[in-house]
């Protein structure tokens, strides 16, 4: 079956979140349509989700932040942790992001540096264009910049830990929480060569952009139909495939898709995705 679902959209002091599958609980995404309307994506899948996607679109700079691993995250919130993947769909000129570190520090500079204001001057700035993917694994602090339009893959969690926020105040005119100490002993302090993923566009076939324990993630450009064996990827019986249109629109064997949805299929041995046009879309497993 293929299934759409009511999208939860977010209004935040930075821009909006659209999350259009989302298990989280309080936050549960519930089917648009057809005999199981109403139902919540945990009912339908019958356990907690393992993904939240979302489409999250910056106006503002997002807060500074990090995201704890599974253990420590179940340790102190009795949740999942957090990684997460971004794909790039549109940006303003002079768009950028930050991710992962620019120079060594310890545990005591973060702290000092993060008291000072400073902690962006330690950060790897990220010029980006549409089509731009970047791998976040749990402890590489980030942040999304105004002017980022993009589709967020990520484990099922709404734990941030935000390390510093410009000091301005939420949409209640307060300051917003930091979690300046619980971030210090998650951070992954290592430098790494990159941090943006590369790899090679292809037109009307899936290209593999992320994979860890998580998720793998393909990307299609497509102007002509693909079908996809669902069989050869399910790996076990509460295997899932999730489509989200970035650009465009078509049908997912049938089912009309256009950019801003997301779509959830299980129990088919195969689909196919037919543009009507051109049409972008990310899937994942």
């Amino acid at each position: 079956m293929i299934y759409k679902f009511e999208p939860i959209l977010k209004t935040l002091v930075w821009g909006t979140e659209n999350w259009v599958l989302s298990g989280v609980k309080g936050n549960e995404t519930k089917v648009a349509e057809g005999p199981e309307k109403g139902k919540t994506l945990n009912e339908l899948y019958g356990e907690e989700f393992p993904l939240l996607i979302k489409f999250i679109d910056a106006k503002k700079d997002l807060s500074i932040q990090v995201h704890p691993n599974d253990e420590i995250a179940q340790q102190r919130h009795g949740c999942r942790g957090k990684t997460e993947m971004w794909y790039m769909i549109g940006t303003a000129p002079g768009a950028h992001l930050l991710a992962g570190l620019s120079k060594a520090i310890t545990p005591d500079d973060y702290v000092r540096l993060v008291d000072k204001g400073r902690i962006t001057e330690v950060l790897a700035d990220h010029k980006v264009a549409p089509g731009d993917v970047f791998f976040l694994p749990a402890g590489r602090i980030h942040a999304i910049c105004g002017g980022c339009y993009l589709a967020e893959i990520q484990e099922t969690s709404d734990i941030t830990y935000r390390i510093f926020d410009y000091n301005r105040p939420g949409l209640d005119g307060k300051p917003r929480q930091l979690h300046t100490q619980e971030a210090k002993d998650v951070i992954d302090y290592q430098v790494y060569p990159s941090y943006k993923t590369e790899y090679e566009p292809r037109k009307n076939a899936g290209v593999e952009v992320a994979k860890c324990q998580y998720f793998t993630t393909d990307v299609y450009d497509l102007i002509e139909p693909v079908t996809v064996d669902l069989r050869a990827l399910a790996s076990n019986p509460k295997s899932f495939y999730i489509v989200m249109a970035l650009e465009g629109e078509g049908s997912i064997s049938g089912t009309p898709i256009h950019a801003g949805e997301a779509v959830l299929v299980l129990g088919e041995k195969e689909i196919t995705l037919e543009p009507s046009g051109k049409l972008t879309l990310l899937t994942t497993r």
